[in-house]
């Protein structure tokens, strides 16, 4: 026998069958399934680079399609949010400023990874075969190993706290 009271509980926090939470589910998976694949067919095939006449162009367009992406994602994310049922604990001042933090310490990790990194090596360089000279050993990458997702995993749960 299973326990689903705490399930059960959750569900009444959550609308899944919200049109605005099934838009944000789907981006948020869609996303790293499209870069992903993009790149790796990218790798195999140069195709991309071909089309465009050179890894750099092909790498800026796929970047740029995956920054569209990401405010979609961002939006859907907000809208979700905004029609989702609110915790009553957390409407208060001390989740608002601590969602703020987390947000800041998150965008701080973003923003710096990808000055540390370039937009090349942000956004699959070395999927197109443009690859860094060395690895990029300081801040935030001696803090974190991956501070790019830490970081926008930061930013979502202090927005969602907000």
């Amino acid at each position: 026998q299973v326990d689903v009271t705490a399930m059960a509980r959750l569900f009444g926090y959550v609308d899944v069958t919200d049109s605005g939470f099934i838009a944000a589910v789907l981006s948020i998976a869609f996303n790293p399934l499209f870069w992903n694949v993009v790149a790796r067919w990218e790798h195999k095939t140069r195709a991309l680079s071909r089309v465009f006449g050179s890894p750099h162009a092909a790498c800026y367009c796929l970047g740029a399609v995956i920054l569209m992406l990401n405010c979609v994602r961002s939006h859907c994310f907000t809208e979700a949010m905004k029609s989702q049922p609110k915790l009553e604990g957390l409407d208060c001042h001390w989740a608002y400023y601590s969602g703020l933090a987390i947000l800041a310490v998150g965008t701080l990790f973003v923003i710096s990874s990808f000055l540390a990194l370039g937009f090349t090596g942000t956004f699959l360089g070395d999927y197109f075969g443009i690859l860094m000279e060395a690895k990029v050993t300081s801040f935030p990458f001696n803090v974190l190993d991956n501070p790019m997702y830490w970081g926008s995993t930061a930013v979502y749960l202090g927005w969602s706290l907000m």
